[in-house]
C-alpha cells in the first residue's frame, strides 16, 4: 500500500512522500472514513525482513545447507567467510537447484578459475 502526504494532488510542491498529519482539525490525523489511508503498525508485518526483491534471505556457509530451501520464496546470500573453491560449489548447486543468488560474487569464481 503506498501512503501519500495530505493534501499532495492540490500542491505540487508537497510531493508523495509520508509526512505525518500534524494539524488540530484534520481528518486524516483523527482517522476519518473515506480520507487517506494513514499507516499503521500492522502495515509492517508483510515486509519485513525481505530482502528488496521480495525473497527472504537464507545465508549459506556450504552446499549440504541449500536442502530444503523454497526457490519462490527464499533467496540465497553465502557468507564472506567463503572461499573462492567452496563458492564454486555452492554456484553450481544454486544453479542446479534454480535459487536466486544474491551476493553472486566475481566474474572468476563463476567462470571456474579459482584454483
Amino acid at each position: 500500500m503506498k501512503f501519500r502526504r495530505v493534501e499532495y494532488f492540490r500542491y505540487k510542491k508537497l510531493g508523495e512522500k509520508w509526512r505525518r498529519p500534524r494539524g488540530k482539525h484534520n481528518k486524516v490525523r483523527k482517522y476519518i472514513g473515506g480520507k487517506l489511508p494513514r499507516p499503521l503498525i500492522g502495515f509492517k508485518k508483510k515486509i519485513r525482513g525481505l530482502h528488496p526483491s521480495g525473497y527472504r534471505e537464507v545465508l549459506v556457509s556450504n552446499v549440504s545447507e541449500l536442502e530444503n530451501l523454497d526457490k519462490d520464496t527464499q533467496a540465497v546470500r553465502i557468507s564472506g567467510k567463503v572461499g573462492g573453491r567452496k563458492r564454486q560449489l555452492i554456484m553450481e548447486e544454486t544453479k542446479k537447484l534454480k535459487l536466486k543468488v544474491l551476493n553472486p560474487g566475481s566474474s572468476k569464481a563463476e567462470a571456474g578459475e579459482v584454483n
